[in-house]
């Protein structure tokens, strides 16, 4: 008998058929004795009387995989609107030991248990709330590539071994590469630049390596990453309208084609407008400083309290809860940025946030060779190290004006399911404590 899935059992009544899961919920009431199996799709609910089916499920423990066969009854109550009765049942895999999380019920996200969460994860992953976020975490990778893919960008892979550090400093994981000094990809950055050269219009999506020590809710050591760029860019606008456009089109996909995911986590409503609105980060910081009392004008980059209150104030103001922070300040650049050639005190680097954090960078890149030199010796970059040798030779001969981005995939899942923690939205999240599971 060919196995039938939960949301298609409906589509059965009064129909014999056979079903294969992993047992979910018992509810073991005298003469009225459920079970619930849950598979791919869900939950199917399962009504047993005889007696020699109940001894079956003793000692039977959630997780245990079944087999079951029976007749599909319609009752409105059970999900998907029907249920099975008379089954007969085939423990596959038993299951004895009582398992130290409740995946029937709702799981508490409370900070002092997400250690429990994480140490049993793939226990915790089992809960159907959980499995939610990552569904929808999911479809908007999908509804990235297509929106991408539409605009005519080529997906990559880049390496993750390196020669050096992409953007210097000591925040990088070192290993032993056949006894010479690697490091792990901190970003696919030199490699996309390299690579508007040849496709034009580029996109990654892949893990990158931040040897941060951050224990925070927003920081992890393993972080995946949208990175994007844009040859022939009109100027800073159309590249910053571009990521915008898609993070847009990513959220009214994902609320219209998961409405009842979203709802059922309890996401917060979506606002978005048009455009994502843009402001200086002097403007932000005078905004700030008027509205809250307290002085940040001489901060070069935005306080995680300026960045939850522009995201307030661009709801309020202008129907979005994206917003862009733009032309940020010399002092802040990486030496690869293109310098606002109508103010030179500023950077053309805008940062993407959304309900309060920082989502994505993106800034324009320096294409011409001579001032990218100067500005990398002006920063402290070895240029004879071997790690910029081909990035180097790939703008020796030629890349044409681009910009792009390095988009948080984590933290746009964790933003748009209403999560608190930014290891939320990932399956086996890698931090400062955990390397396991």
């Amino acid at each position: 008998m060919t196995r039938v899935l939960s949301s298609d059992i409906k589509n059965h009544i009064g129909k014999k058929i056979k079903v294969r899961g992993w047992l979910h919920k018992k509810r073991m009431l005298g003469g009225l004795n459920f079970i619930n199996v849950r598979d791919r799709r869900g939950l199917t609910q399962i009504l047993i009387q005889d007696k020699d089916e109940i001894e079956k499920l003793r000692g039977m423990q959630v997780g245990t995989v079944l087999s079951i066969e029976g007749e599909v009854v319609k009752d409105e109550r059970a999900p998907n609107g029907a249920e099975i009765h008379e089954p007969k049942i085939t423990v596959e895999v038993e299951v004895t030991e009582e398992p130290p999380i409740e995946i029937d019920k709702p799981i508490d996200h409370k900070p002092e248990n997400l250690d429990t969460l994480f140490e049993y994860r793939a226990l915790s992953l089992r809960n159907l709330q959980e499995q939610k976020v990552f569904k929808i975490r999911a479809s908007m990778l999908r509804y990235i590539r297509e929106y991408l893919t539409e605009h005519e960008f080529v997906e990559i892979q880049t390496p993750k071994l390196l020669a050096g550090a992409t953007e210097g400093g000591a925040e990088v994981f070192k290993l032993d590469y056949f006894g010479q000094e690697a490091t792990l990809a901190q970003s696919p950055q030199l490699y996309k630049q390299m690579l508007v050269g040849t496709f034009e219009r580029v996109f990654e999506i892949a893990p990158a390596f931040r040897a941060e020590l951050s224990a925070t809710t927003r920081h992890m050591s393993e972080v995946m990453m949208l990175d994007i760029e844009m040859g022939f860019a009109r100027d800073h606008d159309e590249v910053l309208d571009l990521v915008g456009d898609m993070t847009i089109s990513v959220l009214k996909k994902v609320y219209k084609e998961h409405a009842d995911d979203v709802k059922s986590i309890n996401a917060p409503e979506l606002v978005v407008a048009d455009k994502v609105p843009k402001f200086t980060v002097a403007e932000i910081h005078e905004l700030y400083t008027k509205a809250n009392k307290t002085d940040t004008t001489d901060e070069k980059d935005l306080t995680p309290d300026e960045e939850r209150w522009i995201c307030e104030y661009a709801k309020k103001k202008h129907g979005s809860e994206l917003v862009y922070a733009i032309d940020f300040p010399m002092q802040a650049m990486k030496f690869y940025h293109k310098i606002n050639p109508d103010n030179p005190k500023t950077v053309l680097w805008g940062d993407l946030l959304f309900r309060g954090l920082e989502i994505a960078t993106v800034p324009m890149r320096e294409n011409r060779y001579e001032t990218l030199v100067e500005q990398m010796k002006r920063a402290g970059v070895d240029v004879k190290h071997p790690g910029y040798k081909y990035f180097l030779q790939a703008m020796k001969f030629g890349l044409p004006t681009h910009g792009g981005c390095g988009y948080g995939i984590d933290r746009l899942v964790e933003k748009t399911c209403g999560l608190k923690n930014v290891k939320e939205a990932t399956l086996f999240p890698r931090d400062i404590n955990r390397l396991a599971p």
